[in-house]
């Protein structure tokens, strides 16, 4: 009984049509269609799709999340925007970069330590958010579509428990 996330054995490739594998030092078949990796970056590109079809602003996924976190955290400093949204240093300087030129973000010295930026929505920004929030539930609502109610949370949990 082999789920795909379970050790295959290895096989034979009859045909040339027929899904390749890898073989690793202890004679297990590394199947791409088999790996947790495949699936999730399946399911991430249905949501980015579903994403910008239904966002008018055009805005990315990461700007999205950077936008509404800040609401919430304003005034609050570009490190722990990263550290809330789960970006990166790089990616959230990026991001605020993206949205500062928009009109959406102002960023300021900190009065305390100047090397630290503190961030704050501008009325574009916050407008932005009143626009769109209605539209990404309805992004995650389509998103998860497929699956019942039951299998909604359970997968929200599962994902949880490995992020």
């Amino acid at each position: 009984m082999n789920g795909p996330f379970e050790q295959q054995p290895a096989r034979s490739v009859d045909s040339p049509a027929e899904e390749t594998s890898a073989i690793s030092a202890n004679g297990s078949a590394y199947v791409l269609g088999e790996q947790i990796g495949f699936f999730l970056r399946q399911a991430n590109q249905r949501h980015v799709a579903i994403f910008a079809d239904m966002i008018a602003e055009k805005l990315t996924t990461t700007q999205w999340a950077a936008l509404v976190k800040l609401k919430d955290l304003q005034p609050c400093s570009q490190g722990n925007l990263g550290r809330e949204t789960a970006m990166d240093m790089a990616t959230i300087k990026g991001v605020v970069d993206r949205l500062v030129k928009r009109g959406l973000v102002n960023t300021a010295p900190d009065a305390v330590d100047a090397r630290r930026l503190v961030l704050t929505l501008t009325r574009e920004g916050e407008d932005t958010i009143a626009r769109n929030l209605a539209q990404a539930l309805d992004v995650s609502q389509r998103t998860l579509g497929p699956l019942s109610p039951a299998e909604r949370m359970m997968l929200i949990e599962l994902l949880q428990k490995i992020c």
